[in-house]
């Protein structure tokens, strides 16, 4: 540094020399510059250095609360990213949370003492669970027959090659196609007029008399129904179809480790019967739906379009509180769904390495989002515009296929949708796009 005037170091005064500062502890060299730049502001002053130990302390500052509501109301809220196709799905829970509950398991098995139960692990409903079954039932229904309706005047285009879903009067002009003759077609979709499926992506499951008895194998997967997982999901949890009936146990079972050592004895799946006051089978499917419903008059399309995102929510907010309890698995490399304790042994699963695994699923537990797929589509703000380009797409939002086609329809949107709706961006021109920061 540069000579110090008279009085700055004791015991030298009138004394001009050269003084070298040592630090004890340097912590970061963003400190390192914030002393050297202070000293040399102090002598340009004139004032006294006083040589020590300088302590530095540094603490992340604390949100503040006017910053999480800034946070919460934020918009431009941008979509999880699709999962690769060479990998294995993410588990919901902490692997590490798994093992340290497969150690505690095997702990209580080694020791002979039989794993603790609550309803509905131990094959009883859940009493507060079951007017919820029925709610997600009848919302289901409603969903299916107000979608069927609406999709006979908003226009719903599918992609021939791939999962990708539009819905505008014509297909939009973004080259994201993955599809097998994608090469040829430099990426752009080809557009064919979609259905009820390609807005409300069918999930099914297979129904189990006793989801505790045996397991599906893979010589007997024909002898089971096929349904929407949604409707299997609220038959175990207390809904009664006469036409795919549920045992209901009255004493639990009872497990040590992996091993179920009473389960009240094998039981036949009795034979489905008929009503006058049962479900008609036709209203839990989507197949044939915009068949057997006719289109609305203009006066009832708002009105039907408000009931549809009504229904939607109640769907979804009740099989995110059903799977709080009861177990539904997924596989960890596509799209198949079971509804039970453990996973079907049927060899169907056709992705990455299955060769591996015999054809097998990788069972793993399930998320809200595979149960009840919301098939996200691009937001188009005006239906009658010109198509969407993938210069721009860096400015359209998303939001479910069904949410979409209700919004066009003329439905309030639920407060949640909004920030990855993107609708405070006003899409410029594409001479502007190069423009824009």
């Amino acid at each position: 540094m540069g000579s110090i005037s008279e009085g700055c170091l004791p015991g030298h005064s009138g004394v001009q020399e050269t003084t070298i500062i040592s630090f004890k502890v340097i912590y970061s060299w963003f400190e390192v510059l914030f002393l050297l730049q202070f000293g040399h502001e102090q002598l340009q002053k004139g004032r006294p250095i006083i040589l020590g130990t300088f302590l530095c302390a540094s603490q992340r500052p604390k949100k503040s609360p006017s910053f999480k509501i800034q946070e919460a109301s934020s918009q431009n809220v941008d979509l999880p990213k699709r999962l690769p196709k060479n990998k294995k799905k993410p588990y919901p829970i902490p692997f590490e949370k798994i093992k340290q509950a497969a150690r505690k398991d095997k702990k209580l098995a080694q020791m002979g003492i039989e794993k603790p139960l609550d309803p509905p692990k131990n094959g009883l409903l859940v009493p507060d669970l079951i007017p919820v079954a029925y709610e997600v039932v009848d919302a289901w229904k409603v969903l299916i027959k107000d979608l069927a309706q609406l999709l006979h005047i908003i226009p719903v285009y599918a992609c021939s090659e791939c999962s990708e879903v539009h819905v505008a009067q014509t297909g939009h002009h973004i080259q994201n196609c993955l599809g097998q003759t994608s090469a040829s077609r430099r990426s752009f979709h080809s557009w064919v007029k979609g259905s009820i499926n390609d807005v409300l992506v069918p999930i099914e499951s297979y129904h189990l008399y006793d989801p505790f008895g045996r397991r599906i194998k893979h010589e007997t997967r024909f002898e089971y129904d096929r349904i929407p997982a949604v409707v299997e999901l609220c038959i175990q949890a207390g809904l009664d179809i006469p036409e795919y009936p549920s045992r209901r146990r009255t004493s639990p079972i009872r497990m040590i480790g992996k091993k179920v050592i009473n389960r009240g004895g094998y039981v036949e799946e009795p034979k489905p019967w008929r009503s006058a006051n049962s479900y008609s089978l036709a209203d839990f499917d989507t197949y044939g739906a915009c068949g057997r419903f006719p289109p609305p008059t203009s006066s009832d399309v708002a009105r039907i379009a408000q009931e549809t995102v009504d229904a939607y929510e109640i769907v979804r907010l009740g099989v995110e509180k059903l799977m709080k309890k009861y177990t539904v698995k997924a596989c960890g490399y596509c799209s198949e769904v079971h509804v039970g304790p453990w996973g079907h042994n049927a060899k169907l699963c056709g992705e990455f390495k299955h060769q591996w695994r015999d054809g097998k699923h990788g069972w793993q537990d399930a998320t809200v989002d595979e149960v009840f797929p919301p098939n996200y589509v691009w937001h188009v703000q005006d239906p009658k515009g010109p198509p969407m380009t993938g210069a721009l797409r860096r400015f359209y939002g998303k939001a479910p296929a069904v949410i979409e086609v209700c919004m066009q329809a003329g439905a309030q949107i639920p407060r949640k949708y909004v920030p990855m709706m993107r609708l405070d961006i006003v899409v410029p021109d594409s001479e502007e796009a190069r423009l824009v920061a």
